[in-house]
């Protein structure tokens, strides 16, 4: 697979991040930009990428499901050798993008991973879990989650058996882009800072401080 196209962030010689989004919205969606944007601010270099399907959106107009399972591992691995070795990466991304890094971070030998909003289940379908992997998954992991979310309550999220190398925050009132209901009380810009500075500790913890 070709190298994939690349936006960066933050300082060249700052610990990287590598994220990928979500199935609906590219790299550079508001979301991201403000994740990657607080991450620079951090000291942290973020690099963004998009899966095949998405690049031909951008390049094309077209607008198609993500591509298969196989696709995507091939573009996650693709993106992670385009940087270098593994072990000097935390990887990750929104949703599906953060998902997809779960499958292959163990096969990579990244340093970290970090999940914002996995998809533990469609919304409405709870006994269709992907959960399997994270049994047995051994990379140091951060899974950041709404609430609320509808592809994992925390009350769903209660009930699984993960990794003990996984650790999840969670966020007051989120939904799955950690958007409160205005009646909580709090900001959709609470929820993401907080995210921010979880990814942050994480890279501390692992050693990377800027």
């Amino acid at each position: 697979m070709a190298e994939p196209r690349m936006i960066f962030d933050g300082p060249e010689d700052g610990p990287t991040i590598v994220l990928a989004h979500g199935a609906g919205a590219p790299m550079d969606s508001l979301f991201m930009n403000v994740v990657a944007r607080g991450l620079a601010a951090g000291g942290v270099r973020v690099a963004r990428f998009e899966f095949p399907y998405m690049q031909r959106r951008r390049e094309h107009g077209e607008r198609r499901a993500p591509d298969r399972e196989p696709v995507l591992r091939e573009a996650w691995l693709a993106a992670i050798a385009a940087l270098g070795s593994g072990e000097r990466l935390v990887i990750g991304g929104k949703s599906m993008g953060g998902r997809i890094a779960s499958m292959v971070a163990d096969q990579a030998g990244v340093r970290g991973l970090v999940c914002l909003g996995y998809p533990f289940h469609p919304p409405g379908q709870p006994d269709r879990l992907r959960t399997a992997h994270l049994r047995e998954l051994k990379t140091p992991t951060l899974i950041v989650q709404g609430t609320r979310d509808a592809f994992g309550t925390q009350e769903d999220v209660a009930g699984y058996e993960l990794s003990p190398h996984i650790r999840i925050v969670w966020l007051p009132d989120g939904d799955h882009s950690f958007k409160p209901r205005a009646a909580s009380g709090r900001s959709e810009r609470q929820n993401v800072d907080e995210a921010v500075a979880a990814m942050l500790k994480l890279v501390a913890a692992l050693g990377m401080s800027p």
